[in-house]
């Protein structure tokens, strides 16, 4: 079986490589001549764990191929999957222009049946336009050739995402026609094999499914926020109290952790383009409007946390951050509370001093040489006024305490993310301050 994917970004390359995996032939095509020349040489645009590996054995195999030509790939492919970015315009709904010119490029190019498949998270009707732009250019051809379109939306987490496709809790496929369900079942096969179910469902469905599942997700993370900074007001704890409710089967012990906000490419921009597919629909998303609202006022939390400490004068003062990308094992730095916090703290007159296993360079790229980067998280500390958690990498999780403590300036943490106990701070004679709890008072 040959396949084609459109775009080599997060998506894409996990898609393709992971095909190619189970024995399919696979093309991988992006417009960017320097990504698919340093893909061909081994060089993976982005940080996830296993995939580096798995791209340079299928690669190797003759199973993985890269190309800036999708036309060149059409003969013989059975299906084309488009993997390019939806980015957000400026009134938060989703840019298909990237989507409609690769339907437009399939139209004017392809000579055989073919399935287009739409894996970029769209909003629920693209699939018509897709199908529209396909059948215009084969019209201005004059041609009559049979194709199908259908919607396979991701459920990748990122530094997870090779496992997440290699063993799907469930695979979303949105088809119509038979014809369609039954490619789709084959290309599917190898991956559920052990039991992991394929979901067919009309298309629009499948389109929505996706944009409910990652709300649902960022609902769960805001509401937990809002509940964090409650418990803080009230006197609560905030980890006892998502205890109590994460052992509710109905509620569970998932995306209930208390934080400074979600990020990263998904959640962000997909409550965006729901709401603004609701407004466009005559409706308001009231729930989902109230969730971003509070993820953004959440990202600023910490800094509130440092200001108020500080008594308002930051100026002067050096802060290290442990962490920048918008969660562990990736590089990933898209709406990444890091940035809310670190501009803040630059406004207000302080220096910044930041460590990340993996996210530097990116950083670097967003943000230039505004702070400091720094080759691990001790040196970071090296006369800081303090220390702001960010990101809870694994490496962060058991530090010397005692080394800590001797190179900051003040015995100061803020844990954005409640890596720390307590008690075991307070014992070791620091100022610690996390979310959802009151730390002044267990002194």
């Amino acid at each position: 079986m040959k396949i084609t994917i459109v775009g080599t970004g997060y998506v894409g390359l996990v898609t393709g490589t992971c095909f190619a995996e189970v024995g399919i032939d696979v093309s991988c095509i992006d417009i960017d001549e320097k990504k698919i020349e340093n893909l061909k040489k081994g060089i993976i645009p982005i940080y996830e764990p296993g995939l580096e590996e798995m791209v340079n054995r299928n690669v190797e195999k003759g199973r993985l191929h890269f190309s800036t030509n999708l036309a060149s790939t059409l003969d013989g492919t059975e299906v084309v999957f488009s993997a390019v970015g939806t980015p957000p315009d400026e009134d938060g709904s989703a840019d298909l222009s990237y989507v409609l010119g690769v339907a437009r490029e399939v139209g004017r190019n392809m000579n055989d049946y073919i399935l287009m498949v739409t894996k970029s998270t769209v909003p629920v009707g693209t699939a018509t336009k897709v199908r529209n732009a396909i059948q215009e250019e084969l019209d201005k051809r004059g041609v009559n050739i049979e194709f199908d379109v259908a919607s396979n939306p991701e459920f990748l987490k990122e530094g997870a995402a090779v496992d997440d496709f290699l063993k799907p809790d469930r695979i979303v496929v949105g088809v119509e026609s038979r014809k369609a369900e039954n490619i789709m079942g084959r290309l599917y096969k190898p991956f559920t094999l052990n039991g992991h179910p394929v979901i067919f469902m009309d298309v629009p469905s499948a389109e929505m499914t996706k944009y409910a599942a990652n709300s649902m997700l960022a609902t769960k993370i805001s509401f937990m926020n809002d509940i964090a900074n409650l418990c803080e007001i009230v006197g609560a704890d905030v980890n006892m109290v998502r205890k109590g409710i994460g052992s509710d089967s109905r509620i569970g012990k998932k995306f209930i952790y208390p934080g400074i906000g979600y990020g990263g490419s998904c959640f962000p921009k997909d409550v965006k383009a729901l709401i603004k597919t609701a407004d466009q629909n005559g409706y308001s998303l009231l729930v989902m409007k109230a969730v971003e609202e509070v993820n953004e006022l959440q990202k600023s939390v910490l800094f509130n946390k440092v200001n108020k400490y500080f008594n308002g004068d930051l100026k002067g003062k050096v802060f290290a951050l442990w962490g920048l990308s918008f969660k562990p094992q990736t590089d990933d730095m898209r709406e990444a509370p890091a940035l809310v916090i670190i501009e803040k703290l630059l406004a207000a007159g302080a220096t910044v001093k930041a460590y990340d296993p993996v996210a530097i360079e990116e950083s670097k790229r967003r943000i230039g040489d505004v702070i400091e980067y720094t080759k691990d998280q001790y040196e970071a500390l090296i006369d800081a006024d303090a220390m702001l958690m960010i990101t809870e990498w694994p490496e962060f999780r058991f530090p010397n305490f005692n080394v800590v403590k001797k190179l900051l300036k003040t015995p100061a943490i803020f844990d954005g993310r409640n890596v720390y106990d307590i008690e075991e701070m307070v014992a070791q004679g620091f100022d610690y301050f996390c979310i959802g709890v009151d730390t002044t008072k267990r002194k």
